[in-house]
């Protein structure tokens, strides 16, 4: 690569700063709590207005690793995105880019294998059921999709996932494969999803006694997910703090 070109390449990585930085940070954390997985899965945020044009992590790097200038920028539209030098991974592409291109309001969108978001998408009655205040903040904002029927290899299948996504759903609990989340931005998603992953938990841990789930009645349940958007700031403040904490002990992610 000549020295202009390196440099022209060096500034693209380097727009969208913000956007970068948080994501790489929630890389990073996600690798710290578990919630990945070898060097699959994926988080986007969108960059565009119309939300079609969106920075995700590259092809085979483990989340660990991720630094704001490793994310690539695509568009949901170019139809060869799959054919370029540093194309991402083909599950990540047909999923990210039909979500990003009809769900504009879907700034960020997270999937993860996460263990316990797993288990609880492999049982039969995988319904997140609301047994305590974080169980409850999901309350009638879960899709379930029970369609598995292999990878996301296909545009059909990213179209399928992304129709699945409207109204005020925030999780999809994807059968035998994981969860998806979406957000109005990093800071949201991530805690959206960090805060799935207890909730799941919880339940888990409540089924491994085999008691029976105390479980609240719907009105409660319906109230405490209400109270919880009174939180917003919850989200950004979380973030913040892995950021503060990131640049003490792992600076790099913002290089």
């Amino acid at each position: 690569m000549s020295i202009s070109n390196f440099h022209a390449s060096r500034i693209g990585s380097l727009d969208y700063r913000n956007e970068r930085v948080d994501l790489a940070a929630a890389f990073r954390w996600f690798a710290r709590l578990n919630m990945h997985e070898s060097v699959a899965n994926h988080l986007s945020v969108a960059v565009s207005p119309d939300g079609s044009k969106f920075l995700i992590n590259p092809r085979g790097r483990h989340f660990s690793r991720i630094c704001a200038s490793d994310l690539i920028l695509l568009d949901a539209h170019d139809t060869n995105t799959l054919d370029r030098p540093d194309a991402p991974d083909r599950t990540a592409w047909y999923l990210h880019a039909h979500l990003h291109a009809q769900l504009p309001a879907a700034r960020c969108i997270m999937h993860l294998h996460s263990p316990y978001a797993t288990a609880l998408a492999c049982l039969v009655d995988s319904t997140m059921y609301p047994i305590d205040m974080n169980t409850m903040r999901f309350f009638g904002r879960v899709a379930t999709d029970r369609q598995f029927a292999g990878m996301a290899l296909s545009d059909a299948e990213g179209q399928r996932v992304a129709q699945m996504m409207g109204g005020d759903k925030s999780v999809l609990l994807m059968a035998s494969h994981g969860a998806l989340v979406i957000g109005p931005n990093v800071a949201t998603a991530f805690d959206e999803f960090y805060y799935f992953e207890r909730a799941a938990q919880t339940l888990l841990t409540c089924y491994a006694t085999g008691k029976k789930l105390c479980i609240v009645p719907d009105h409660i349940a319906a109230l405490t997910e209400t109270q919880w958007r009174d939180y917003a700031q919850l989200a950004i403040d979380h973030l913040e703090n892995i950021r503060a904490i990131l640049d003490v002990e792992e600076p790099a992610y913002r290089t």
